[in-house]
């Protein structure tokens, strides 16, 4: 046996499992990878390890004094906040009964705390909501989008998490578009929402028992993902207008991608949005790679999710 292979036998297994969020049916949803760490890991290593996973993002979880530390990596970067990678999360923590039914528990960020509780065969986490600002239409992207076939955009927004909003009108066939994601500028390749109501369609999808009001995609091309399957951060900044629009506290939203999925959205006493969601642990199993944890590994948890 070489000194390799000795190293990797060596090395303390780590749980991990992949989690489909925010969806009904197996196969479908957005897949997230969530590692449970033993301690804090250099965030190096993280990188690596969520490029060797390979989804869309791999949520990262420490055990801390008043809840779970959490931090979010895709292949190619550390995002600050990911809706889909918390609902593994929490799914996760029922999985390995770290959680009991029907209880809740808190999750430090660098998006701050995020509450989140287990309800039933689904979970619920809260997202903070960032305001959108209405702007004139790039003209790079009005121009892909012509490219794409549509002629008409209803409304656009920015907002502070750095994602683009575009409202289609419900003529437009959002599920079959196809965007040249190349000719995206800077900041729409850094998340850009294309979002329409769904009253025109014949058959409007369900989500946990509620017809869809609204759906949308998500692209973030910048970010190492061409499109997001199905996506809690764009549900959670885009839900205060479909309340206003549609006058009450509560929509659901469908995300018609390849593998597409939905949640229910609602206004939370804390001023979060809490977004419903169902999800099922696609695999599980043990991580055989040493754990990296430089002696700067602790400071970058504690910058990153505070002194929990």
């Amino acid at each position: 046996m070489n000194q390799a292979s000795q190293h990797t036998l060596a090395a303390t297994p780590i749980q991990a499992l992949l989690v489909e969020a925010f969806t009904e049916v197996s196969c479908r949803g957005n897949g997230a990878a969530v590692v449970l760490l033993p301690r804090a890991a250099d965030a190096d290593w993280m990188q690596a390890l969520a490029c060797s996973l390979n989804q869309s993002e791999t949520a990262f979880l420490l055990p801390g004094t008043d809840g779970w530390c959490l931090r979010w990596f895709t292949p190619s970067c550390e995002v600050p906040l990911c809706g889909h990678a918390t609902l593994a999360a929490l799914l996760a923590l029922r999985h390995w009964q770290l959680l009991d039914a029907d209880s809740g528990t808190q999750f430090h960020t660098r998006s701050g705390v995020l509450p989140a509780a287990l309800s039933g065969s689904s979970g619920q986490i809260e997202l903070p909501a960032q305001p959108l600002l209405s702007e004139s239409v790039p003209t790079g992207l009005r121009s892909t989008l012509r490219e794409a076939g549509v002629e008409s955009i209803a409304g656009f927004w920015r907002s502070s998490l750095g994602y683009s909003v575009v409202l289609l009108e419900d003529s437009i066939e959002l599920a079959e578009l196809r965007l040249a994601l190349n000719d995206l500028e800077t900041a729409e390749a850094s998340g850009l929402v294309l979002m329409q109501p769904v009253e025109a369609l014949s058959s409007r999808p369900t989500v946990l028992g509620h017809s869809a009001d609204f759906q949308l995609r998500f692209f973030a091309p910048g970010l190492g993902i061409d499109e997001d399957p199905v996506t809690g951060s764009a549900h959670a900044l885009v839900a205060p207008y479909w309340f206003n629009r549609l006058g009450r506290n509560w929509v659901a939203g469908w995300q018609c991608s390849a593998r597409p999925g939905g949640m229910l959205c609602e206004m939370a006493s804390s001023g979060m949005i809490r977004l419903s969601g169902a999800g099922s642990v696609l695999w599980q199993g043990d991580l055989l790679i040493p754990l990296d944890d430089s002696g700067s590994a602790s400071l970058s948890w504690q910058a990153a999710c505070g002194n929990s």
